[in-house]
């Protein structure tokens, strides 16, 4: 019976997490499915066949932490998927540079080592915006995200001194879509579109996560977006199970925010067939392996 580790965290509370949805499937399959924590000091990775990475979502907190687990977990005899070198590619935010030189539309975006309220005020003027975002290039859940505008901003540069002095960050022009329309979201298992949805944050945010007040709706990925969301799938250095492609309009154009292939939610409950598509993702992938 192959046995899977489902890559999480200690605690979980405060997020909404969707993975044992998988569980009923893989288990009708013969598989079984634990859950385990990156933090763990006593787990034996050879214990399983396969480790997945789901719900860890505190690693930007701790990222050499991380790594230095999914090193361990790669020089094992389980797999780890997505594998180490596509995590470590996809781990900072600098992937988009090489998305985009494949061509593929990402938010423009100002990239910077490190800060002086001269960078803030370039990036109004080069955006030709009154408001921006600044961000880590290494982040998950909109930590250490902010949106400034402006006339107000310089009440804040203290603080984002602190939290930028050190790291590398990233400056992205704040588009009103996001209010007004929203962020899309499309879903691929083994290379294969499965669902997608639209993230819509909190009345006063700009955040779409649901753990900061965003609405979340299954819609129906349009063409466009499909084949945008592909051409950034095959900008990657090599396959994944899983990906998430984040979407939003920029200038009447689809462009590419985020594609996430560590630990993104997968929303497998906004979609009732989408666990059982994940399953057959990860049963193909297996019975490839045996070849």
């Amino acid at each position: 019976m192959p046995h899977i580790a489902f890559l999480s965290t200690d605690n979980l509370e405060a997020f909404f997490v969707y993975d044992e949805l998988l569980i009923p499937y893989f288990e009708n399959k013969g598989w079984q499915v634990s859950t385990v924590s990156w933090h763990s000091k006593t787990a034996n990775w050879n214990d399983y066949d396969y480790v997945i990475v789901r719900s860890t979502w505190d690693y930007q907190q701790h990222a050499k932490a991380f790594l230095s687990c999914l090193k361990k977990i790669e020089q094992s005899t389980a797999i780890l998927l997505n594998g180490l070198a596509l995590i470590k590619w996809n781990i900072e935010k600098h992937y988009l540079k090489d998305i985009e030189k494949h061509q593929v539309p990402i938010v423009d975006t100002l990239w910077h080592s490190s800060f002086d309220k001269t960078v803030i005020a370039e990036a109004f003027e080069r955006f030709e915006s009154d408001t921006v975002v600044i961000k880590p290039v290494l982040s998950a859940n909109a930590d250490d995200t902010f949106k400034l505008n402006r006339t107000e901003w310089l009440a804040q540069a203290a603080h984002l001194e602190t939290v930028f002095k050190s790291r590398n960050f990233m400056i992205q022009p704040f588009l009103n879509s996001v209010v007004d329309e929203g962020e899309y979201s499309l879903f691929y298992f083994g290379g294969i579109y499965s669902h997608a949805i639209k993230k819509v944050p909190e009345k006063g945010d700009f955040r779409v996560q649901e753990e900061h007040g965003g609405s979340l709706y299954a819609i129906d990925a349009d063409s466009e977006q499909r084949e945008i969301a592909t051409q950034a799938l095959a900008a990657m250095p090599e396959s994944a199970l899983y990906a998430r492609v984040d979407l939003v309009r920029q200038r009447d154009k689809w462009a590419i925010m985020e594609l996430e292939l560590i630990e993104p939610s997968l929303y497998f409950n906004l979609d009732a067939a989408s666990p059982e598509r994940f399953v057959d993702a990860m049963l193909a992938y297996h019975d490839s392996q045996q070849q």
